[in-house]
């Protein structure tokens, strides 16, 4: 495995902070995630399907079916 130095500006290395925050990550695993989807020649369509598959592995638990009451969900309890 080789390591590479990328310079960027204050700003787009907040950002990028942010966005690893959001997904749980480094900033490290964004930049080789990108750079390994260049290498692989993944197409636009192919790394948005494959951040979807990431996104519905995450909310997995969640089920439709527990619905709340009306009472519940406007929180009509008072």
């Amino acid at each position: 495995m080789k390591n590479i130095t990328v310079s960027v500006d204050d700003e787009t290395y907040r950002q990028a902070r942010v966005k690893a925050a959001e997904r749980n990550t480094s900033i490290s695993a964004l930049v080789r995630d990108f750079l390994s989807g260049l290498g692989r020649g993944e197409s636009e369509f192919e790394r948005l399907a494959n951040q979807e598959r990431a996104i519905r592995e995450r909310i997995r638990k969640f089920s439709a079916g527990e619905r709340l009451s009306r009472d519940e969900l406007h929180d009509r309890r008072r």
